[in-house]
């Protein structure tokens, strides 16, 4: 094999390998819950974007994806989510907070009968 042939082969391997593909999904800014913004930005600068999420009782959030993440419970709720991984109720906590290293999608729906907020900070 020609060198040049085998560089190119390389080269094309390693930019398709390092491209990232882009959800066709919302992000948690521009998702909502029957047309309705469920989330308002706080912040977006060079270094971070902070979104504040709030839920009344019996709404949610439409499927869409999420970038790493920190995530603060400002008020706690009950929520249904579904994932990857099924779907599952989980009692949110005020005060708690989380970790995530994105999220390819998910959905919730606040099942509890208090409005939750959340502060959500995503790392640029």
């Amino acid at each position: 094999m020609k060198p040049f042939f085998v560089f190119k082969c390389f080269l094309t391997v390693l930019l398709l390998s390092s491209c990232k593909t882009k959800s066709l999904l919302p992000d948690p800014l521009s998702a909502g819950w029957n047309g309705k913004k469920v989330c308002e930005k706080i912040e977006d600068n060079k270094h971070q974007r902070i979104l504040k999420c709030t839920f009344k009782p019996g709404e949610g959030h439409e499927r869409h994806y999420h970038l790493p993440h920190f995530g603060y419970t400002l008020e706690g709720s009950t929520f249904k989510i579904k994932d990857t991984t099924g779907t599952r109720i989980v009692n949110v906590k005020t005060g708690s907070y989380f970790n995530n290293n994105g999220i390819e999608w998910h959905e919730v729906i606040n099942i509890g009968d208090s409005t939750a907020v959340f502060l959500i900070i995503e790392p640029k």
